[in-house]
């Protein structure tokens, strides 16, 4: 092996050079084609702009509503609490283990899966099947 013979582990681009005669390819109007507002500097028109027609997203009409309120709660299975190594979960040993990413508006337990070891778990809400579960292990569900 020479020295000659290393490759570049990245592919190198090069830079398409515009306007810069015609056995490139891309001379005189550099590729823009002739005249217009696209042919232009600094020309082009914004995200759906239609030429002055009034555009869709303000033709089609307004639905629903976004309720301010509402809460958003990240949803942890019982499946998801077996991985715990805490005897006591809260949102906060969930996190920590790396089970769940965020806390956003508190957790929320559902019923998926099964328990299958005696815990503690603190959580702003939970689902009636999840509650049976847990206690049925002889665990307790704590509502935060």
């Amino acid at each position: 092996m020479e020295l000659g013979d290393i490759k570049s582990p990245v592919k190198k681009v090069t830079r398409r050079r515009v306007g810069r005669g015609t056995g490139s390819g891309l001379g005189k109007t550099s590729g823009r084609g002739h005249k217009g507002q696209k042919a232009r500097t600094g020309g082009g028109v914004r995200r759906g702009f239609e030429g002055g027609q009034t555009p869709l997203y303000r033709r089609l009409p307004k639905r629903g509503f976004t309720n301010i309120h509402a809460k958003n709660y990240t949803e942890v299975t019982l499946t998801m609490l077996n991985k715990s190594e805490a005897t006591e979960v809260t949102a906060e040993t969930l996190v920590s283990e790396g089970i769940i990413r965020k806390i956003n508006d508190g957790i929320v337990v559902l019923a998926t899966g099964s328990l299958e070891k005696k815990l503690t778990v603190k959580a702003k809400r939970f689902t009636k099947g999840a509650i049976e579960k847990i206690e049925a292990v002889g665990g307790k569900a704590e509502v935060e």
